[in-house]
């Protein structure tokens, strides 16, 4: 991330910026959920009609009621700032013991980090994206987690883990390899701009990270959110998959991936770099202080 300093210590910047972006992205996610569920095709318009254009689907999928809105948010605050700061942490961590490979600084991380959280918040996603069908009579995250152990058993909580891994994990390796190659590769802010050419930078690294993480995981995301439709295996959700929808499946919901993905993976960076520079600054103000004094 941006900003000097031990990176360590820039816990709560993450944490903050996750949440900051996870606010955003709420609306975004819930569409693009429904689009790839194929939810789609039973939401209405305002006056009722069934969505025919783009622009009339996801203006359709936007309206309330944001069921499960705050387990989402919830999800998502802790399991971005997780993630993206136990790569930063672990990455460091590596270097500092000795590892000399790149490779597995950057990519081990992410990895261990995206698949503990994808662990853990499996029964809330699962829940979350099943009440974003407008056809759903629970209204809460509790309530949907309560019918899915009743008539799905403990197991059911966890149904699609395998696709949320194969999803979550390249996302999030693909992002924080980015952004890590984007920070090596960009030239520092120009001092004449002042911060506008530090967030200028910091914009240019969030987007590319963004976009690479969502635009490479669409098809595991739809395949993911069919199981969860359908209660599929994973070859039977994939037989379902081609057999009506032959190749295009795969970019089902693709252009609301990328919006709903690259927006808060691209914001998250973002923010995060934008406290880390604000808290650096703070604390080389305060030793400047402590020095003159």
């Amino acid at each position: 991330m941006g900003g000097g300093g031990d990176k360590s210590q820039h816990f709560m910047c993450h944490l903050t910026a996750s949440a900051m972006a996870a606010v955003v992205n709420f609306p975004l996610w819930k569409a693009s959920a429904i689009g790839q569920s194929g939810f789609d095709k039973v939401l209405t318009t305002e006056g009722g009609a069934v969505p025919v254009t783009f622009l009339q689907r996801y203006a359709a999928a936007l309206r309330p009621p944001y069921k499960g809105v705050t387990a989402t948010i919830g999800g998502m605050t802790w399991a971005r700032a997780f993630i993206f700061y136990g790569s930063d942490w672990g990455k460091l961590y590596l270097e500092r013991r000795g590892v000399e490979s790149k490779t597995i600084c950057v990519a081990l991380p992410p990895l261990l980090c995206s698949s503990t959280v994808q662990l853990v918040n499996q029964p809330i996603i699962r829940a979350s994206i099943t009440l974003q069908n407008p056809q759903c009579e629970h209204s809460t995250v509790p309530q949907a987690l309560r019918h899915l152990y009743k008539t799905r058993g403990l197991s059911g909580l966890w149904h699609g883990t395998s696709a949320g891994v194969m999803k979550t994990v390249p996302k999030y390796c693909v992002a924080v390899a980015v952004k890590d190659y984007m920070e090596g590769v960009l030239d520092p802010p120009n001092p004449e701009l002042g911060s506008w050419g530090a967030a200028w930078r910091s914009a240019k690294k969030s987007v590319a990270a963004g976009v690479a993480g969502a635009a490479l995981t669409n098809p595991v995301d739809v395949l993911r959110n069919e199981m969860f439709k359908t209660d599929l295996g994973v070859r039977q959700a994939l037989s379902k998959l081609i057999h009506e929808e032959g190749a295009q499946w795969a970019t089902r919901g693709m252009t609301k991936n990328l919006v709903a993905v690259s927006i808060p993976i691209g914001l998250t960076i973002f923010f995060t770099d934008v406290l880390i520079r604000a808290q650096d600054g703070v604390a080389l103000a305060k030793t400047e202080g402590n020095t003159r004094a």
